[in-house]
């Protein structure tokens, strides 16, 4: 669920905000949170698990900015980080250091050295490169690292494959077999302490049984684990739960809750859940204005196809482009009568660049807001200055409040740090 609804004026709102009054507050393209639904989806989440020893660390791969992510701390989460940025957004928006796990397959030195010093949950190692180096840089800084080890179960997620991690193909994880002979090693060392299994399968995930499938296996490698005397306190299943964009039935959380409490019944550890995309994902919106329409006779040969050129592109929305991704397009204000057959597309000099195609939608004329629903998830954090375009700016509301909790990008921020090389400086040829 969420809070964004039609008032009897007819305006879309963000609670009781009206999205118009935002985009004339801070222009378009804007991203848009609800408060109200991050703290809900955080709640049923949460409470889902209730009676089972767990700790919820939000995945800020979803969304990083840092009142989305204070909303979730203040509410008792932990984070799950993939980058040193993470590690220092993560700990400004309050996170405490000891419900940190960090993952992804390329942990720089630098970096394993902050999270050693600020005393993180555990690192999720992706191979035994990375364990070695973490061992001796914890040796050097003469410390402990708390390591589980990512597994790689050979599960096939049924999603889309840029978003599958859990396939032996995929670069994350290591596969169970040498993951069993990396804890042994890792176990007979001094400066290395085991405390933990992890496994993500992929995102977008709407059915429960490759969870099943790939929970079976790490079960299996725990049991092993603890058989041979390795205290294991931590089993870190990763997230990846899916939301409906637009027919999609995915899991409720207390049924995902269910069936992972069966898979690790009888175990005395604490369950690490790393939801992202199910707490942000229909918690934003993305507000854009139309800027231009044209007709072209329609590829069938009947009637004509409608484009409708908005001020937000595959930089500020990456997802279509990438994924094929579909994201509901509902009117901001009252919408004018009938339909037509129309791509939604933004003003980058790509083909790639739309935000849906062949949508049935309003005969929408320039000047007129839409929004793109479900942006919450993987949208401002995914986009870019491609075309040296500045970045939207985000907001968040809280019933009747709105504040701006990112500003806006200016053509001064885009080409900040930029330089002109020595031998470029001088007059141009022929002046």
């Amino acid at each position: 669920m969420h809070h964004f609804a039609v008032n009897r004026q007819g305006q879309l709102c963000c609670e009781e905000y009206p999205l118009r009054e935002i985009a004339r507050r801070v222009g378009t393209p804007a991203y848009v949170y609800s408060r109200a639904t991050l703290e809900h989806h955080y709640r049923v989440f949460d409470e889902a698990f209730a009676g089972i020893p767990h700790i919820v660390c939000f995945s800020m791969k979803a969304n990083s900015n840092g009142s989305v992510v204070r909303t979730f701390t203040r509410m008792g989460s932990g984070v799950d980080i993939v980058s040193g940025g993470e590690l220092a957004r993560a700990l400004a928006a309050g996170a405490p250091p000891g419900k940190i796990v960090y993952s992804g397959v390329g942990k720089k030195a630098a970096e394993i050295e902050e999270a050693l010093r600020r005393g993180i949950l555990m690192f999720n190692v992706e191979s035994r490169e990375e364990l070695e180096r973490i061992d001796a840089i914890a040796r050097r800084m003469r410390r402990r690292a708390p390591i589980s080890i990512r597994v790689n179960p050979d599960v096939d997620p049924k999603t889309h494959p840029y978003i599958s991690t859990g396939l032996k193909r995929n670069k994350f994880g290591i596969n169970l077999r040498q993951a069993m002979r990396d804890y042994e090693w890792a176990a007979g060392r001094r400066n290395i302490e085991v405390v933990g299994v992890d496994c993500h399968i992929g995102s977008q995930l709407t059915d429960l049984s490759p969870f099943l499938d790939a929970a079976g296996r790490v079960r299996q490698l725990v049991d092993r684990l603890l058989s041979r005397g390795m205290p294991v306190r931590y089993v870190d299943i990763g997230g990846g739960l899916g939301i409906r964009y637009n027919d999609e039935l995915p899991p409720q959380p207390k049924e995902y809750a269910n069936a992972v409490a069966s898979a690790f019944r009888g175990l005395d550890v604490t369950l690490v859940l790393e939801p992202g995309r199910v707490l942000v994902g229909n918690a934003g919106v993305l507000v854009t204005e139309v800027l231009y329409t044209k007709k072209i006779q329609s590829p069938s040969g009947k009637g004509k196809h409608h484009f409708f050129i908005v001020d937000a592109a595959m930089n500020d929305l990456a997802r279509p482009s990438l994924y094929g991704s579909w994201h509901a397009i509902l009117p901001v204000g009252r919408a004018p009568a009938g339909r037509v057959t129309a791509d939604v597309v933004g003003p980058i000099c790509e083909s790639g660049d739309f935000l849906a195609k062949d949508r049935r939608l309003p005969p929408f004329k320039a000047g007129d807001l839409l929004a793109v629903m479900s942006a919450g998830a993987y949208g401002f954090s995914m986009s870019s200055n491609y075309n040296s375009r500045p970045r939207a700016a985000e907001v968040m509301v809280s019933g009747d409040r709105c504040e701006v909790v990112r500003e806006r990008e200016t053509l001064r921020d885009v080409i900040r740090g930029e330089r002109a090389a020595s031998f470029l400086q001088g007059p141009a040829k022929g002046k």
